[in-house]
């Protein structure tokens, strides 16, 4: 199978070509920001903040995982900034027993307010269960994470924002590594309109199959109507300052974070993620964390054999088939 001989995309990643070179469309036509863009952005991230401090009961809403990129968020909100952070946890009864653990005491340990919101597990089952053996999002949609991941996700994002809006937190934070978003989006305020566009893409398929038990889980039609005054900025701090995923785990390490010993390679946090990872793979013939994987190699932030051990290393099938007994899935192994 080919390979980018810059980054980690194969032949099966959707709309790749390669040229003489063996280098893909996607490494040609991506713009890897330099030390002066980033630096830039850092300088309107610390204005932002300044604007933003002390004037609510909490500077920032952290959508916090347990796993290490958010870890590293929260700390360096909290140690090399001083906001006052609120941890927003969202339990979608996957998360690992060392994860949780790394999220009270990495809490504690660096003084911010921690909220674990756990919905009904019979409705993740139903949302997992649906996105596992359903056609319900768009291709296109599938091309950076699995289909129980963007289930997941969605669900996140809608309940950051509910949960910014009632607080009135200015600020909402994701721990997204330089391979997940593009630094244009590292700052981005938030607005109606893309919400609704978020809800067509996700929410709508999944109360059309599921029903309007799901409904509480994203953002309401009064909630569209709140004074867009009251919506946060969306910032990803990990887009614009240096990232070394080995440094990141060595400093989170040394505050008293545990790496989970029952979590697949991509993850330090959900046991969820190997089987939504075999299924897209077994669908796709491509990793989800593919796109990921490709930015941080194209960045610096981590060498191409490592991103391509990560993309290609099999799942361990015991997680696997965890995972799917929980959700009720046949996978005829």
């Amino acid at each position: 199978m080919s390979t980018c001989t810059r980054c980690v995309l194969s032949e099966t990643f959707p709309g790749i070509s390669f040229d003489e070179s063996g280098v893909c469309n996607y490494c040609r036509n991506t713009p890897v920001p330099d030390a002066q863009e980033k630096q830039a952005y850092i300088e309107k991230f610390e204005d932002l903040l300044q604007s933003k401090r002390s004037k609510h009961s909490f500077d920032v809403l952290l959508a916090y995982s347990g796993g290490k990129d958010s870890t590293y968020t929260l700390y360096t909100l909290r140690k090399h900034y001083d906001m006052k952070v609120l941890a927003f946890v969202f339990d979608n009864g996957f998360i690992s027993d060392q994860a949780l653990k790394n999220i009270r005491h990495m809490a504690d340990s660096l003084g911010a307010a921690c909220t674990i919101f756990k919905p009904p597990f019979d409705v993740m089952k139903k949302a997992f269960g649906l996105a596992a053996g359903t056609d319900i999002y768009s291709p296109k949609t599938l091309d950076r994470a699995s289909s129980i991941c963007t289930t997941c996700i969605g669900m996140v994002k809608a309940m950051i924002l509910k949960t910014a809006i009632s607080y009135d937190i200015p600020l909402v934070a994701f721990g997204w590594s330089p391979g997940q978003a593009p630094i244009s989006s590292a700052i981005m305020q938030t607005n109606p309109r893309l919400q609704r566009f978020s809800h067509r893409t996700i929410r709508d398929p999944l109360v059309e199959r599921i029903g309007d038990e799901l409904k509480p889980y994203f953002l309401s039609d009064d909630d569209l109507t709140t004074d867009p005054s009251r919506w946060p900025v969306n910032i990803h701090p990990l887009a614009f300052m240096d990232y070394d995923e080995e440094a990141i785990m060595e400093k989170i390490a040394s505050l008293g974070w545990v790496k989970p010993l029952d979590t697949d390679p991509n993850s330090t946090n959900c046991l969820l993620n190997a089987l939504a990872n075999y299924l897209h793979r077994e669908r796709f013939k491509f990793h989800p964390y593919a796109w990921e994987i490709a930015g941080i190699v194209r960045s610096g932030c981590m060498d191409r054999s490592s991103g391509v051990s990560k993309v290609t290393e099999p799942e361990d099938m015991n997680m696997v088939s965890y995972a799917a007994k929980l959700l009720g899935i046949d996978l005829g192994l």
